[in-house]
């Protein structure tokens, strides 16, 4: 599932859009102009942006100039245009893809998919539904709004989703997050855990207790 900012100022395409891409299990926020977008994007991370070239007052063109200078993050442009330049032009600022109107909505997902799978496999990050961690940010997220962790739960969180499914024995996660030489006892490990838990809301749950053994990052509940 991703988070997309879907931009077009026809009523009817964008709101296509949001519908077929909610069907997909995607979360979506809906702009009518590069403004509005641009004010989205400020606030709210995103996945990827669905962004139409022709928009009165700001086009696409400007609007993704603009993004870039805040965040970067992957693009596909929406465009009535064909022409090579306009297409060459679109990718030289900043475009992952480009769709010339009138298009297919299941074409349109499958770029989406392609993008978002490239995405995930150039950036060390570790997605369970609405909860991201960004390694190479060091930023932790759930449904696009960033959640603020101590230095040991993050490392925790780290540890765990890494070795997501598996069962990690309280000594291990001490000697990994602690360091070989840490001295302490299981409270300190269960106290960081339970802190852990709380920051992360509901995917706090995914954390299970083993008894006797550890904990362990569920892949689903």
């Amino acid at each position: 599932m991703a988070k997309l900012l879907i931009v077009d100022d026809e009523e009817k395409i964008r709101e296509m859009i949001g519908k077929y891409a909610a069907h997909e299990g995607h979360e979506t926020v809906l702009a009518c102009n590069g403004k509005e977008a641009l004010q989205y994007f400020e606030r709210e991370d995103f996945d990827l942006v669905v962004l139409d070239v022709m928009m009165p007052e700001m086009d696409g063109y400007e609007t993704l100039k603009r993004m870039k200078q805040i965040k970067d993050v992957p693009c596909i442009f929406l465009t009535a245009l064909g022409q090579e330049y306009d297409r060459i032009y679109g990718f030289d600022i900043g475009a992952e893809d480009y769709v010339t109107k009138p298009f297919s909505l299941k074409e349109l997902m499958m770029r989406i998919k392609v993008i978002l799978k490239r995405e995930m496999k150039s950036t060390n990050r570790i997605v369970v539904n609405e909860l991201v961690l960004d390694e190479d940010a060091h930023m932790v997220s759930i449904k696009g709004e960033r959640i603020d962790l101590a230095n040991k739960e993050y490392e925790l969180l780290l540890y765990l989703m890494k070795n997501m499914g598996n069962a990690l024995t309280r000594q291990a996660i001490i000697s990994k997050v602690w360091g070989y030489e840490y001295d302490s006892d299981d409270r300190t490990l269960d106290t960081h855990m339970k802190l852990l838990r709380k920051d992360l809301k509901e995917y706090g749950n995914y954390i299970t207790t083993i008894r006797g053994v550890g904990y362990r990052f569920e892949k689903e509940i």
